[in-house]
């Protein structure tokens, strides 16, 4: 009998150990696995093998990741934090953080519960999960709860997350909202109306006071309409045409699919019951984005490493399948879906993408130089709006087309380069058909000493150019730069340019005046001509203090094999070669400059741990180099590629005018061009 209650004692306390060995193992089990797609469709979709089914497929594959840290309905959706400058730092923070957790995987399992109520993982009921979850928000006892905002409470990321919920119990009213009890509705009413009937900050933040009121409104409780009013007009006036709106100060991924997306669900979902003329504005503006929108993706479906909250990631692809509600015959829906699920591809197969079965604060994998520190682990969640493009139907044309290459098949030729400038943002889209690339060059000039948001002026926007090819690479304190001008200011340290002013786009050639931020005496005017496999650079340097300089080219990270350099002359010229097994990188230095390297780096780049970049440097003294011209060849080929003689130096003659302060170029093809300063 002793034997008999000594191994049930014994076994009782082996269940602590086999339950947490049994979290580890469900914890660690996918580590290592990647997004696979299960029986992919080339004949709808040849290029990538995606249907609507395997859209679904995806959104479980991350649910199931986040759900790995729920085993009961109690469990948060508190997520490991990745060590850096995100959030907690202390634990008046977690309630906020578990709140984003929650609020944001919601993107990702509402339109999974609309098709699916049932749904249940690790036999947790997806469903009872999230309404449980949501009565934790509004009781005092729970460490859930959030406290209504005070009287004189300002803007917080309680508004962001709470304007999200909204979004999914738009959505998804039947599962989500009407079964809780009328006490819990009308004290989530009460919690989320506080936040939303108040200040808000004077970006994209204003819809998820809109979100909040316009649910709470179609649900029968009064709200404050004259703010709600208010800030769709505020919203609307943030728009400057070409479909890009103004996210106050910037221009990024933020400024087109997330103000385009919010606009267009609220007057899906509300705006068209309630206020159709500010629905009828949004869709106006909605239709915009088609013509260059899709233009800022590679051939192969790969977006740019551009701006802030980048670990957001495939939720910059959103306005494509909202296009479905669009009644236009002439949008390549084929097309558009072939770029999202290119995107879906680019980072859910990247084995860099998840750890801990949660996708990283990260580009590929985590990246600390592209992570804010308004971000926790569960905001990468954000990311589950691009799922909200399942709640288009079954038999819409996004879902039905047969997969294209659109504007790269149809519209581009080998050996050309194209262009889509946005006057109104001042934004340049360029594509390059010989390697498939997409680059932009965009808005920056913000300053960061003393700035509360020092991300606005990092190399989340400062870099010359922005390519999908290339994902940017963060400066060293070494003087490693990639893609930018860095210079020794007064304290020794490398200091890049940031403070740009748009000139005006013309005959090829993006002009930008741009200023050191911490010495207005260094000072350059700026010629971008991007060419068929590349980018010359004619730029005039006007400052008036002496200063060492660095000018990288695009960075390339180490990946299966060892990045190889290649120095070879042509017509004199050196060229400096390095290339990666993927594609090959080659600059030649044409005026002004003393030195070329490559320059190998460790921790700067965000595919990989080692890179490496080609960097020309000179000493600047301004009583010998009066308007001093740095002429700049930054080339590209993909690896395996040969070179010609005529590839690598495309340019024959070029010459500065100093009485008409511009240089005049002749290429070896006969072509001339003009770089004019003024």
């Amino acid at each position: 009998m002793k034997k008999k209650y000594s191994l049930i004692l014994l076994l009782l306390m082996c269940v602590p150990v086999l339950a947490q060995q049994q979290e580890e193992s469900v914890l660690n089990a996918t580590d290592d696995n990647v997004f696979k797609i299960v029986n992919p469709d080339y004949t709808l979709s040849p290029y990538t093998g995606m249907t609507k089914q395997h859209w679904k497929d995806a959104a479980l594959y991350l649910l199931k990741g986040a759900f790995g840290y729920i085993h009961n309905l109690d469990d948060p959706m508190k997520f490991p934090k990745q060590p850096g400058i995100s959030y907690p730092k202390d634990e008046g923070k977690v309630p906020t953080e578990k709140l984003e957790g929650l609020c944001r995987t919601l993107f990702v399992a509402a339109p999974l519960l609309k098709d699916n109520p049932s749904l249940a993982i690790n036999t947790i009921k997806v469903a009872d999960y999230y309404r449980y979850q949501i009565g934790k928000l509004i009781d005092p006892s729970s460490s859930s709860y959030i406290v209504p905002r005070s009287k004189n409470g300002g803007p917080n990321q309680n508004l962001v997350e709470f304007g999200a919920l909204s979004v999914s119990m738009l959505i998804a009213p039947e599962i989500l909202w009407e079964p809780l009890p009328q006490v819990q509705k009308d004290a989530l009413a009460k919690t989320m109306i506080s936040y939303a009937d108040g200040p808000t900050v004077p970006s994209n933040w204003k819809f998820f006071n809109i979100f909040v009121l316009s649910f709470f409104k179609d649900k029968g409780y009064p709200v404050n309409e004259k703010l709600l009013v208010d800030y769709l007009q505020k919203s609307l006036d943030h728009y400057r045409g070409g479909g890009w709106y103004n996210d106050n100060p910037a221009f990024d991924y933020y400024s087109m699919w997330a103000f385009q997306m919010y606009g267009m669900v609220w007057s899906e979902y509300i705006g068209k019951k309630y206020y159709p003329e500010f629905a009828a504005k949004f869709e106006t503006n909605f239709k915009d984005l088609k013509d260059n929108y899709p233009y800022m993706f590679s051939r192969n479906g790969e977006m740019i490493m551009w701006g802030r909250s980048i670990s957001y990631r495939i939720g910059s692809i959103i306005p494509f399948p909202l296009m479905g509600y669009e009644q236009d015959k002439d949008i390549n829906f084929g097309w558009m879906r072939r770029i999202s699920s290119g995107v879906m591809k680019q980072f859910l197969e990247n084995p860099d993408f998840m750890k801990d079965n949660v996708p990283t604060l990260g580009f590929y994998g985590a990246f600390e130089p592209a992570v804010q520190g308004y971000s926790c682990r569960g905001s990468v969640y954000w990311m589950g709006k691009a799922f909200l493009g399942l709640m288009v139907p079954d038999n819409n044309p996004f879902w039905t087309a047969k997969e294209n290459e659109g504007a790269w098949d149809k519209e581009f030729a080998k050996d050309t380069v194209y262009h889509k400038f946005q006057k109104s943002s001042e934004i340049l889209i360029t594509d390059y058909p010989n390697i498939g690339a997409a680059e932009l060059r965009a808005w920056c000039n913000v300053p960061v000493i003393n700035a509360n948001e020092k991300f606005r002026g990092s190399e989340n926007y400062n870099r010359l150019s922005y390519n999908s090819a290339f994902p940017w690479q963060a400066d060293g304190v070494n003087g490693e730069v990639a893609m930018n001008y860095v210079f020794k200011n007064k304290k020794q340290e490398w200091e890049p340019f940031r403070m740009y002013t748009f000139k005006k786009f013309e005959e090829g050639v993006y002009y930008r005046d741009v200023v050191l931020e911490t010495n207005s005496n260094v000072k350059f005017n700026l010629a971008d001509i991007p060419l068929a496999n590349g980018i010359l650079r004619v730029d005039k340097n006007s400052s008036t203090d002496p200063i060492a300089i660095r000018l990288g080219h695009y960075a390339l990270p180490k990946l299966d094999v060892a990045i190889k350099t290649t120095i070879v002359k042509v017509k004199g010229r050196q060229v400096t070669i390095i290339d990666n097994g993927k594609y090959q990188l080659a600059m030649i230095p044409l005026l002004g400059w003393d030195k070329i390297e490559v320059v190998a780096a460790k921790g700067l780049n965000p595919s990989s741990d080692e890179s490496a970049v080609i960097d020309l440097s000179t000493n600047f003294m301004p009583q010998k180099d009066t308007a001093a011209i740095y002429a700049t060849l930054m080339l590209w080929k993909k690896s395996g590629e040969k070179w010609s003689d005529k590839e690598l130096l495309p340019v024959n003659k070029i010459k500065y005018s100093e009485k008409e302060n511009a240089v005049r170029i002749t290429m070896v093809n006969g072509e001339k061009k003009i770089v004019k300063y003024n």
